[in-house]
């Protein structure tokens, strides 16, 4: 288990030493996102596990093959649990709207793998029924200085009851972004 939250943390590292592109025509990278998430927020479910998530998450430019379902970002991201329980890599699609030209709404649909329990008896873990789960995510912000976001986000992972235990895990937190 702590191989794997070991590899987040690396991943984490490698896109945070990658060099930032001065505009978003430079590079398919279009955004960055960093933040402190409640972990196992329970707001879907019993709370099981504590601690914080420290989360980074890179969007990029939406592919013109996507336009179809209203352009949506591909994601790529991590929550790195500071309490050493369960950890997550995800990745998916992001749609975000922007309203009176300074503050936005968004959500996410997607999969990610984790370093938690599949089945346990410990009564301070969850019980996540199977590796790779379903993840979407739902978040509101406000845009300023033209390239800076900052937001509250709501995730939640589940495996939509298609293993034998399903308790799901909600995050809750706060976001920096910054946008090229």
């Amino acid at each position: 288990m702590r191989r794997a939250a070991s590899a987040l943390v690396v991943l984490a590292g490698i896109i945070l030493a990658s060099p930032a592109p001065a505009r978003a025509a430079d590079s398919f990278v279009s955004e960055y996102r960093f933040g402190l998430l409640y972990h196992d927020a329970g707001l879907f479910g019993r709370r099981k596990e504590h601690g914080a998530d420290g989360n980074f998450e890179v969007l990029f430019e939406s592919p013109g093959f996507l336009h179809w379902i209203g352009a949506p970002r591909p994601h790529l991201g991590i929550e790195v649990s500071t309490a050493e329980v369960t950890s997550k890599a995800y990745l998916g699609l992001t749609w975000n709207f922007v309203f009176f030209e300074r503050y936005y709404a968004g959500f996410s649909l997607g999969g990610a793998v984790h370093d938690g329990h599949i089945r346990t008896n410990l009564t301070n873990r969850k019980e996540l029924g199977s590796r790779f789960l379903f993840r979407e995510s739902i978040e509101a912000g406000v845009i300023f200085a033209e390239r800076h976001t900052l937001s509250v986000m709501l995730s939640h992972v589940s495996n939509a009851k298609l293993g034998v235990k399903n308790e799901g895990m909600d995050s809750l937190g706060l976001r920096y972004g910054y946008r090229f």
